[in-house]
């Protein structure tokens, strides 16, 4: 499935100011979130993160109607998940199984497919890069749901358009930039006056 190109609204007719024209499209995203595995009461208002982030994509993204699932669950149900669909033993952070495409139906919104999340991987990681576990939950819900609307990071161009578009959507959260460390502190073209110690 394509990338979602970004929505802009065209001018009012006539230059006419009509509310009803310069109004927002209604966003609409309806999240399912079940509770597979693991101990989420120990994340405070796990589902409620969950939502918020998921309104923070469709705002970004301007989506007007959808479905999705989200499971919480533990390292061992994502490590059968993630051998048994992507041939790996061993558990990942977040998993996304986008649904297949069916014809719409009118008034229906249009299921997008499941996320599912790791806790243990979740809390490991976020202890390791020292980040509130709150942020890194909602960064990983957000990677999971863009992959559902066919967002990828296979090659460099996607990764950056990816990173940039969950950049932008944390913000919307109060989130960090959770890719800042990883870019380098100077600008390309400063790198090479740097002298050797």
């Amino acid at each position: 499935m394509p990338p979602i190109a970004p929505v802009t609204r065209a001018p009012p007719v006539n230059g006419t100011d009509d509310a009803q024209a310069d109004a927002d499209p209604p966003l609409s995203l309806d999240i399912d979130v079940v509770h597979e595995g693991g101990d989420w009461d120990s994340v405070v208002d796990g589902d409620a993160l969950v939502r918020e982030a998921a309104r923070a994509l469709a705002a970004e993204l301007a989506l007007s109607s959808g479905e999705i699932c989200v499971a919480l669950s533990s390292d061992a149900q994502v490590a059968e998940l993630n051998a048994s669909y992507r041939g790996k033993a061993a558990p990942t952070n977040v998993l996304s199984f986008p649904a297949i495409p069916m014809l719409p139906v009118e008034g229906e919104p249009r299921f997008l497919g499941d996320v599912v999340l790791a806790l243990e991987t979740m809390q490991r990681e976020a202890a390791d890069l020292e980040l509130p576990l709150e942020h890194h939950m909602q960064h990983l819900v957000v990677h999971g749901l863009l992959h559902l609307l066919g967002y990828d990071h296979e090659t460099d161009e996607e990764a950056q358009a990816m990173e940039c578009l969950e950049v932008r959507i944390l913000a919307r959260l109060g989130i960090a930039d959770p890719y800042a460390a990883a870019r380098p502190i100077d600008p390309p073209e400063h790198a090479s006056h740097r002298t050797k110690s």
